[in-house]
């Protein structure tokens, strides 16, 4: 028995050891073989249309094409190949080197390898189409993120809040495209009183150009407050971005210096669109020669004044507004603009007015193809310290011969919870001097953050990039804010009495209280809607009980 188990052992020995053999030879063989890289095939390459008319296991020795492909092929050592084809497509090659055997691969083995790419070359297809999928989600996740960070770099370099000048209007419009260009626009304040205006636009998109904004911004700023001249500013700018601005791009830039006293507006322009004045004689194009800045170093910039005599405005503006299209590809054009300007009667703020002829021109479907921004400057007709404002449509009633409302204060407040108290305070600080009874002027702001804070919420619906405008007026027998949304037009609903128990008992929302809460805050409330926008006009009286009961 012990001997019987000897010799298994033996002969079982001996079998591992030709095993082990025979398994060291065939590593030795296989380790012989040089590795191959894959092999790019391009889609005109000759064999791609051979695969497709011809599928199933091919003899590589036997074809002959002039194909970069095939030599490719060839000289990795293949000796067979069979297509994978899905759906009349080539999604990939089954390669198969010389058999270990070195004999021919038989009929069976073409049937088996043919029968295996038929099943493989659908799963291939599948598994290829994901990974793509996949790819292009990650994509769009970047240029998601890309576009996050460029339009956190736009918010934070515009300016929070528009000049207050005695005697001059300013209003601004910024709205960014979705795929962020790189519109740009800062007030400068000198110490000597005068006023610096830039508007300008970087090309291309994204990220790069929102920091050759900041960048151009931050330059200009330097420049500016060293007390040079427009021209002599843009010079200076461009010789220190040329040398870092990114190969293609440029930025093109107005630069006006506003002396509010005397009305002189001295300017210098490095390719922006041409900025409009209009005064009595009709309308004008301010022109200025110069070069886009970071195109070409030692460029000089010209300059130019204009005196702004009361009534006279200037449009400042970027191509977002002219190069808009509509649904038959026309373009709103110069044209357009110009016409629109000369025929402005000044019944409704020009920023409302080409924003609405836009609105009509582009329709409904319109997706913004680049950044759309206006800056506005008009000079009263009053030489007064502060600009009258004459409505066309008084919303409350008046003395005889009381038409007239002078602008205590505008501000824009960004459209983020927590700014109600900043229009609260503002509004609060432009009253001080009326000297209103403490009670009244707390419900009054209370009043102005109320009503702020449900502009922002249900107006803008709390998007940053649309602001609350706020405007003081004071008559002789009213003091007037009006706070103005960018809704949608559709009408506020008139306060009504909340149902204190209902709410109480969770029967109705929590919320609801506002318009009420407001109405009861001051004299009188007017809610005018249009088609792009809701204003509230909150009303305290005076003097006397002609115009309504007072709300101590």
């Amino acid at each position: 028995m012990v001997t019987i188990m000897q010799r298994f052992q033996k002969m079982r020995s001996g079998r591992a050891k030709r095993e082990d053999l025979a398994i060291q030879k065939t590593s030795e063989k296989r380790s012989s073989k040089v590795e191959t890289s894959p092999i790019d095939i391009a889609p005109n390459d000759p064999i791609v249309a051979y695969f497709l008319s011809s599928p199933g296991a091919t003899e590589i020795d036997k074809l002959h094409l002039d194909s970069p492909a095939l030599r490719a092929i060839k000289l990795a050592g293949i000796k067979v190949v069979i297509p994978l084809i899905s759906q009349g497509e080539l999604v990939g090659l089954l390669n198969l080197g010389p058999r270990m055997s070195e004999q021919d691969y038989s009929t069976y083995d073409r049937t088996l390898l043919n029968d295996l790419a038929t099943q493989a070359a659908p799963a291939l297809r599948v598994a290829q189409l994901v990974r793509e999928q996949r790819s292009q989600a990650l994509e769009r996740e970047r240029i998601e993120q890309e576009l996050r960070v460029a339009r956190l770099i736009q918010k934070t370099l515009l300016p929070q809040e528009l000049p207050s000048l005695p005697g001059w209007h300013l209003e601004s419009y910024y709205q960014p495209a979705r795929a962020v260009g790189g519109d740009f626009y800062d007030f400068l304040y000198f110490e000597d009183g005068r006023l610096g205006i830039l508007i300008g636009d970087v090309t291309d998109k994204g990220v790069p150009a929102a920091l050759v904004m900041a960048t151009t911004r931050s330059i200009l700023r330097s420049n500016a407050y060293g007390a040079l001249s427009p021209g002599k500013v843009l010079e200076q700018t461009n010789n220190l971005l040329h040398p870092d601005i990114p190969p293609n791009m440029f930025v093109t830039c107005l630069y006006a210096i506003l002396d509010p006293l005397s009305g002189q507006l001295q300017y210098a322009n490095a390719g922006h669109d041409l900025p409009y004045w209009r005064h009595k004689g009709g309308l004008s194009e301010l022109r200025a020669t110069g070069m886009p800045l970071g195109l070409m170093p030692g460029m000089a910039y010209e300059e130019k004044e204009a005196i702004l005599a009361p009534g006279d405005s200037v449009l400042l503006y970027s191509d977002g507004l002219v190069e808009a299209h509509n649904t038959k590809r026309d373009m709103f054009g110069f044209p357009r603009l110009m016409a629109l300007l000369g025929e402005y009667k000044g019944n409704m703020p020009v920023i409302d007015l080409l924003l609405g002829q836009l609105a009509e021109f582009t329709g409904s479907e319109w997706e913004q193809e680049d950044d759309v921004t206006l800056v506005t400057l008009r000079r009263s007709e009053s030489s007064g310290e502060s600009e009258i404002i004459t409505m066309s449509t008084p919303h409350i009633d008046e003395k005889p011969g009381d038409s007239d409302w002078r602008a205590l204060t505008e501000m824009s407040i960004a459209s983020e919870p927590g700014n109600e108290r900043q229009a609260m305070e503002q509004v609060g600080q432009a009253v001080r001097a009326l000297n209103l009874p403490e009670r009244r002027l707390e419900k009054l702001k209370t009043a102005v953050a109320e009503a702020t804070m449900n502009a922002m919420e249900h107006g803008n619906k709390y998007q940053p990039d649309k602001p609350v405008t706020i405007q003081v007026l004071v008559s002789q027998a009213a003091l007037m804010v009006r706070i103005r949304d960018q809704g949608n037009g559709k009408p506020i609903a008139e306060p009504h009495t909340p149902d204190l128990e209902a709410k109480l008992a969770e029967l109705q929302s929590p919320r609801g209280w506002g318009l009420f809460l407001i109405k009861n805050l001051v004299d009188d409330v007017h809610v005018i809607s249009d088609e792009h926008h809701h204003t509230l006009e909150l009303i305290l009286y005076l003097e006397g009980d002609n115009h309504g009961s007072k709300k101590s």
